[in-house]
């Protein structure tokens, strides 16, 4: 781990978006297709079988795969002839049979994204109980408004809590309803239209999606709107954290003092100071984001059937939009949690 990735990175989430996680979700997809290819009559029982234990004993080879992905642009290639290495020849077509490479891609990415969301959802759902449990202690308190960077009129921390707390809440709704649409199985074959599958896709497609828990949908290989949307919404939360973290470092300010951040960061030259690491690294966040989300609009634009260079464009820009908003969670747990709130005497912080 990286000296950055320790300020501005996600552990958990880093590791739901590793290459392991991701060989794993493939390796999933790969078992159910073929127990939902041998269900509907595709491929015989005993391949589907065959299948299974193949991928439960397979070891991958990592530098073959790496050669792989840098050869063919996708890692798929290498991996299912690796698995169909420890297949007995008569099984050897029933692996992979019909699909295509980004079909295991994009369900696998959706596996990943399945436990991604439950992290950012339950992470965010605490930021919520953080904020609701600020406002019952200090919420009736006097603060003093400022627009457009001067100082307004008197308000409560109530009102100020809540410009925080509602946009959170209604990110966290459009996630859980994201969680129902844009969670669906990707099975198209070469071109998207279930051909290679001999009039079976739709069945085999219904079928997959129930032994993966996941929705049931038609072919969108080149259709990335639920991607981009989840993307979008993620960019949303850490972008109404960075408000936050932009509010708490105006009022940090020794001259404003409305708040005292306890546990705050150090300066190697001035000993006094405490500086609003969390908050400021919050606004970092959210501006990264922000780019990071038009990028992976821009991966929206495939040509025709597929594009090699959107699809790898979101491969890119994705997993970093998702570590960036599982950061942006932590950190504004831990700012609130340092948060001691000005009483309406100017000097009695508490």
């Amino acid at each position: 781990m990286s000296l950055l990735a320790s300020l501005v990175g996600d552990r958990d989430i880093e590791e739901l978006l590793s290459d392991d996680a991701q060989l794993k979700a493939m390796l999933r997809f790969e078992t159910a297709l073929a127990g939902a290819q041998a269900e509907v009559g595709f491929i015989p029982a005993e391949a589907a079988e065959a299948v299974a234990a193949a991928i439960s004993l397979y070891r991958p080879d990592w530098d073959g795969l790496a050669a792989g992905i840098a050869r063919d642009g996708v890692v798929v290639p290498a991996l299912v002839g690796q698995i169909r290495a420890g297949l007995q020849p008569a099984f050897r077509e029933a692996l992979h049979k019909g699909a295509t490479s980004q079909d295991v891609v994009d369900t696998a990415l959706v596996l990943q994204l399945a436990a991604v969301l439950a992290v950012l959802e339950a992470r965010l759902a605490a930021v919520l109980g953080r904020l609701d449990a600020i406002d019952r202690l200090h919420g009736g308190l006097s603060l003093m408004a400022h627009t457009r960077m001067q100082q307004a009129l008197p308000f409560t921390w109530h009102e100020k809590l809540r410009s925080w707390s509602e946009p959170l809440e209604r990110h966290l709704a459009a996630l859980a309803e994201a969680r129902k649409s844009g969670l669906v199985v990707q099975l198209g074959g070469p071109i998207g239209d279930r051909s290679s599958f001999a009039g079976h896709g739709d069945a085999i497609a219904r079928a997959l999606a129930r032994r993966l828990g996941l929705g049931d949908a038609p072919p969108w290989h080149a259709a990335r709107d639920r991607i981009a949307n989840l993307g979008s919404l993620m960019s949303l939360v850490s972008g109404s954290l960075g408000k936050i973290g932009a509010d708490v470092s105006l009022m940090a300010q020794n001259e404003i003092a409305a708040v005292r951040l306890t546990g705050g960061g150090g300066s190697s030259a001035m000993a006094h100071k405490s500086n609003p690491v969390a908050a400021e690294i919050l606004v970092t966040l959210a501006r990264y984001n922000a780019g990071q989300a038009g990028l992976l609009h821009q991966a929206m634009v495939h040509e025709n059937e597929r594009s090699g260079a959107a699809w790898t464009l979101e491969w890119m820009t994705l997993p970093a939009i998702a570590i960036a908003t599982g950061a942006s969670l932590r950190l504004a747990a831990s700012l609130l949690d340092q948060l001691a709130i000005r009483t309406e005497s100017r000097s009695g912080l508490e």
